[in-house]
């Protein structure tokens, strides 16, 4: 398959600058297992939904992952960006930096508020460590630790998409919009949009439903904003992102499908974790470590039986998935439909509740 495939033309107009309130009176697009079309509110979800099902949630937490400083060589010096992607020690991280090309190993770098780096008390020390391709280094930080994390908290920024990033300026609303109600650990730099759309008084109404509510972990990468450059899709490769399915889990959620129940992913992400999780026979068992699952249609789900996710970019891998579990022309008829009707599209925008393709 190729990449021009997963193309469609969007208006600059759909893009949500900030997310509706409350949060789950946002719009929801469900798309049956027939690819019928019904237009929705998330609240509506509990209605929509069986007793004896269940919601898989990501309980990861972002951090303010975006630093703004300053690389100091000698006397001269220039402002610099960092976004950190993945913790590699209490003092280590992988990042991607801008502008990377002048960037060298041993680099001295000082991230602090903006355009106040110049006190060494007020600002957060690292040596650049090594350099990648494509932008990609290894930062190795002064602090370690909790203090490194108490650091970040301080001088960092919510890492918000470059679509948002690039249109305002991040601000003190972000740090509460841009973090699920249940967030939990620590360790990403981009939010599992789709749960940004719950309150607590959805989950409670969830609950009284019959609907039962199981937490999974992915830290979720930077990589989910860098665009897909190969032609071929067998040629693109994934970045890594850390995950943990719990042992209890894992034969919650096989007790739930036993039963007949069905299971609903709130996000790509809680969905890519559990089917990274599950065997070649279907069954979910316990998982932590790494993975770099691509899917793209074609591919054979084990576990999700519904997916709810917001509408995302074209030429990506999230389109590329959400093509594969409700069929590439309901998802294309969904999204044109999403568009006219006028819903709100990317990381603060409406959602789709997606059924999948029998």
């Amino acid at each position: 398959m190729t990449l021009a495939e997963f193309d469609f033309d969007l208006p600059a107009d759909r893009i949500a600058l900030r997310p509706v309130a409350p949060r789950d009176s946002a719009r929801l697009l469900q798309v049956g297992v027939d690819a019928a079309l019904t237009d929705l509110v998330v609240g509506d979800l509990p209605s929509l939904l069986r007793p004896g099902d269940a919601v898989v949630f990501n309980d990861t937490r972002v951090i303010a992952a975006r630093l703004s400083g300053r690389r100091l060589r000698g006397a001269s010096s220039a402002a610099v960006e960092a976004t950190l992607h993945k913790r590699l020690s209490p003092s280590r991280w992988a990042a991607l930096m801008r502008p990377g090309k002048r960037l060298r190993p041993g680099d001295r770098l000082a991230f602090g508020a903006p355009g106040d780096v110049t006190d060494a008390s007020e600002r957060l020390g690292a040596t650049l460590d090594e350099k990648g391709s494509g932008g990609e280094v290894i930062l190795d930080f002064d602090a370690c630790g909790e203090d490194l994390d108490h650091a970040l908290a301080r001088f960092g920024a919510m890492p918000l998409p470059p679509y948002i990033a690039g249109r305002r300026p991040v601000d003190a609303q972000d740090s509460r919009d841009y973090q699920t109600v249940y967030a939990r650990k620590s360790g990403s730099v981009a939010a599992p949009t789709a749960g940004l759309h719950f309150t607590q008084e959805l989950l409670d109404r969830l609950a009284a439903r019959g609907v039962s509510s199981h937490f999974v972990t992915l830290h979720v990468g930077a990589g989910t904003f860098l665009p897909v450059k190969t032609e071929s899709l067998e040629d693109h490769r994934m970045h890594p992102e850390y995950g943990d399915v719990r042992a209890e889990v894992a034969e919650a959620l096989t007790a739930v499908r036993r039963t007949g129940g069905r299971i609903v992913c709130v996000g790509t992400t809680s969905l890519r974790l559990l089917e990274s999780a599950a065997g070649a026979d279907g069954i979910l068992r316990p998982f932590a470590g790494e993975t770099r699952i691509f899917i793209t249609p074609g591919f054979q789900f084990r576990v999700a039986d519904a997916l709810m996710t917001n509408f995302h970019l074209p030429r990506s891998t999230l389109f590329m998935l959400v093509c594969a579990f409700s069929g590439q022309s309901a998802m294309r008829r969904a999204y044109a439909h999403a568009i006219d009707a006028g819903y709100r599209f990317y990381s603060y925008g409406d959602a789709s509740l997606l059924w999948r393709a029998a």
